[in-house]
């Protein structure tokens, strides 16, 4: 009998808001989560433009999920967090 792990896949934007949780077989990687949940139909986003996570911590496509596991998918930033802050600063002097 093949053991069932549970997963998650999950994606923000200004746009679209995207959970899917679901099972598969014992073994399954982050690529095969991604193309189970329906993610790049469902919000038009090229997955190939994202980098990819569990629990916050950036992983490859073929990472092997464990049981329970969340996917994300990381937008690409359209402002680097240190050139933000140094703006905010500036402002305040």
């Amino acid at each position: 009998m093949v053991e069932r792990i549970r997963y998650e896949v999950a994606y923000v934007d200004a746009v679209h808001q995207f959970l899917h949780a679901g099972e598969l077989d014992d073994g399954a990687r982050v690529a095969d989560a991604l193309e189970a949940s329906g993610i790049a139909a469902a919000t038009g986003i090229d997955l190939d433009a994202h980098d990819v996570g569990i629990w916050s911590k950036p992983v490859s496509r073929s990472q092997r999920l464990r049981d329970g596991d969340r996917v994300e998918v990381y937008r690409p930033l359209k402002v680097d967090p240190k050139d933000a802050r140094r703006a905010r600063a500036a402002r305040r002097r």
